[in-house]
């Protein structure tokens, strides 16, 4: 059966080793996303990375509610709460901002 209390503890337990993953691995993603859509990539592409990146972010956000869920509040649980959840919201706005565009550049193509 699933237990989410050990899932919790691990998350805990390996703490430094988490985040000394997810920090850079949320940076890389969100920006790949951000430069992806800045190059006008295809709104697919976009859309995969975007997934993949707010996954990690997810993840993030997961970790750190296992450390206030035992009532932890410091510093750095706020500043990987912080990063999760811009991380989160860049994403979710690089994929509006490619589907705007795509709609965008197709009516500015229809108007002679």
């Amino acid at each position: 059966m699933f237990d989410l209390n050990t899932l919790a503890d691990f998350s805990r337990t390996h703490c430094v080793s988490i985040c000394a993953f997810l920090v850079p691995a949320n940076l890389v993603a969100t920006s790949v996303t951000i430069a992806l859509t800045l190059l006008q990539q295809s709104k697919a592409r976009v859309w995969q990375s975007a997934g993949t990146a707010s996954i990690l972010a997810l993840v993030m956000l997961l970790h750190v509610f296992t450390w206030f869920i035992i009532g932890v509040v410091m510093v750095p649980t706020y500043v990987l709460l912080w990063l999760g959840t811009s991380c989160l919201l860049t994403n979710l706005g690089m994929v509006a901002y490619s589907y705007n565009m795509i709609h965008l550049s197709k009516s500015y193509a229809r108007i002679p």
